[in-house]
């Protein structure tokens, strides 16, 4: 029988420090279904890489059951730009159409273009900066962890520089009907944000047509003009999708990477000697960036939908229930990982789930790592004495699911 008890992913001591508590859940109710979220919710490492990578769940349920066999009320007209958005792009679409659109994508946002930004995120990083030093302080989440990768996934989609201003607030308008219990103000805020930003990738889109140049938006117009099944609402939703996730958890990464480092100083102060040192100094930084990815997950949780009855463990999981797998306490599981509280940068065996698993790995997995080791052997190298400016527990989160400061003031 499944256990139930609910679990208030909303409270802000939870969002602060959701650790312990999971913790405590992690050994008495592994799984245990919540009525309110009605979601079964998995806390241990073996649990949610089993069911990762298990077909009998999957990122959408429409495919497969009407809303009236769901029990949901009628669409919220408000919404529906934001669920047209949702359901075109390839993270909530399942085989053989997430696969026919991963493929697509991937023949534009390849190694190599990845690998050739690496000169120009580290100048992007570097200007972010200079313009900082002679404070002698910042908001790292405003002045660094926000502009550098909403800037460089505009530099990869194409998005002219006098555009780029508006990338965030539409992103971070959109990402708020990723989180539990939404209000009607969000929904409106999110679709009016999918509009806009669905009409200006059209239109860039069209301009594209004409006159292409390297860039991703530029390579998924050739793709959909060479025959390829890619629609035009596709190629829209699918560079929307590559924004907000290209960049979300990347800020969120950077934010809560240096808070890491900042509650651990010997760590951090290993790290800044390692920064000063390029020789020798890379390959820490590769196994920390791992280790701070493991330590505190910017994106906590994923949901799976049961596609058919099936039996997991003597529980029964039916058709049309959601499943909550719960990354962030995944990846502190000791059944897993040795001292998983401790932050370890020399980790070796650190298969964390920061980026998921199985189909719905994330395609940006390379990008967000070279953006966060550039950032952090950077940032330390520069300035080796940066340091939280307020106390850690006056620092307050945005959300949960997607889960990141709203400000971090250090000095320097």
């Amino acid at each position: 029988m499944l256990p139930k008890r609910h679990l208030d992913i909303n409270n802000p001591k939870f969002v602060y420090n959701p650790y312990p508590f999971l913790a405590g859940l992690r050994e008495t109710l592994p799984i245990f279904y919540d009525e309110e979220w009605q979601k079964v919710w998995v806390l241990r490492y073996g649990d949610i890489a089993t069911l990762l990578k298990d077909r009998r769940l999957g990122r959408q349920i429409l495919h497969v059951m009407t809303r009236e066999e769901l029990g949901w009320p009628p669409p919220n007209p408000a919404q529906a730009p934001f669920d047209y958005f949702q359901s075109k792009h390839m993270l909530d679409r399942e085989p053989p159409d997430h696969t026919r659109l991963k493929t697509l994508v991937m023949k534009a946002f390849t190694p190599q273009r990845v690998e050739a930004l690496h000169q120009q995120i580290q100048q992007i990083i570097n200007e972010l900066l200079d313009k900082v030093e002679p404070i002698g302080k910042m908001d790292l989440l405003h002045d660094l962890a926000e502009p550098l990768p909403v800037t460089v996934i505009a530099e990869l989609l194409g998005i002219p520089e006098k555009d780029r201003h508006k990338l965030r607030p539409w992103s971070a308008a959109i990402v708020k009907l990723y989180e539990l219990g939404y209000t009607d103000a969000q929904v409106h805020a999110g679709s009016k944000a999918v509009i806009a930003f669905s009409d200006y990738i059209r239109n860039l889109a069209e301009e594209r047509r004409t006159h292409p140049e390297d860039d991703l938006i530029s390579a998924l117009v050739a793709v959909e003009e060479q025959g390829e099944k890619l629609t035009e609402d596709e190629l829209i939703a699918n560079c929307i999708l590559l924004l907000n996730a290209g960049h979300e958890a990347t800020v969120n990464a950077i934010t809560g990477g240096m808070l890491t480092l900042f509650r651990h100083p010997e760590q951090k102060q290993e790290l800044t000697r390692a920064a000063a040192d390029s020789a020798t100094g890379t390959a820490l930084f590769k196994s920390a960036v791992e280790e701070l990815l493991r330590h505190d997950t910017p994106l906590p949780m994923f949901e799976r939908w049961v596609l058919q009855d099936f039996e997991y463990k003597g529980i029964a999981l039916k058709r049309g229930m959601e499943v909550g797998l719960m990354f962030a306490s995944g990846n502190r599981d000791p059944r897993r990982f040795e001292r998983p509280d401790e932050l370890v940068l020399t980790r070796k065996d650190n298969a964390h789930f920061t980026f998921s698993l199985g189909t719905h790995y994330c395609l940006g997995a390379p990008l967000a790592r070279l953006e966060l080791q550039l950032v952090f052997q950077t940032l330390l190298r520069r300035f080796p004495k940066i340091r939280l400016a307020t106390d850690a527990d006056r620092l307050e989160y945005g959300g949960f699911v997607i889960r990141g400061l709203r400000s971090l003031p250090v000095v320097f």
